[in-house]
């Protein structure tokens, strides 16, 4: 894309060629003896389009071309029975000046339509790299897409897996909440019970020394170890309990 920007760049700027540059350069390469071609003129000058070079070579042309002058017809007189022959050749020599210029014409016209066609053989390589430039642009637009959906996708799942966690969480923490009220609650039973106990063995104290008083030391102390058995089963079956 740079090399095509750059000969378009070129040959914009080409184009104000002048005839007098196209001259001189013609002018050289047939002081020097070399043929004057398109080609060789767009060399010389080292810049121009071919249209704006063959059109100032073709004025410098007719401008210089030297009126033909066909040789005079005079016979020899060594060759009178050449006449024939000769004339042919006299034929032959006057045309050579024309056949030539138009041999140059020609040769110039081909070298124009050998650009034209390297123009647009590069125009056609450009339009093809441009349709693959886009292929690749659609492609990876399509690839940009596809992971903005992944990413969403893997957000949402994200989100869904945090929620699950904090959920857990939570229930894990109602579920140490209910343990420890239910360890209060038995460690106030237990403290109830005990209090039951020393209130129920004061109790029994006060009734075993009525009881001693009234039915004598042996039957009293008697009556109290057995309460206090049944006291002491009682606080070991709340114990087991908890």
């Amino acid at each position: 894309m740079g090399h095509f920007n750059h000969s378009i760049g070129n040959d914009m700027a080409d184009q104000e060629i002048t005839y007098d540059e196209v001259a001189a350069a013609a002018a050289r390469l047939q002081d020097d003896g070399e043929t004057v071609t398109l080609d060789a003129v767009r060399d010389s000058v080292g810049a121009g389009t071919s249209n704006a070079i063959y059109k100032h070579l073709a004025a410098w042309r007719a401008a210089t071309a030297k009126p033909v002058t066909p040789p005079k017809a005079e016979l020899p007189e060594a060759l009178l029975s050449g006449l024939a022959e000769w004339a042919l050749q006299f034929a032959h020599d006057a045309g050579a000046a024309e056949r030539e210029a138009l041999a140059r014409s020609d040769a110039d016209r081909d070298a124009l339509a050998a650009a034209g066609e390297a123009l647009e053989s590069e125009r056609d390589t450009l339009r093809a790299d441009l349709d693959d430039a886009t292929s690749a642009r659609d492609d990876a637009l399509a690839t940009l897409e596809e992971r903005d959906e992944t990413i969403e996708r893997l957000n949402a799942e994200l989100r869904n897996a945090r929620q699950v966690a904090m959920d857990a969480l939570v229930s894990k923490a109602k579920d140490q909440l209910a343990i420890e009220g239910k360890d209060s609650q038995i460690a106030a039973l237990r403290a109830d019970m005990e209090r039951s106990v020393a209130a129920q063995g004061a109790e029994s104290d006060r009734r075993l020394a009525a009881e001693m008083e009234l039915v004598g030391a042996t039957t009293a102390r008697s009556a109290l170890e057995a309460e206090n058995t049944q006291l002491r089963a009682q606080l070991d079956v709340a114990r087991n309990k908890r």
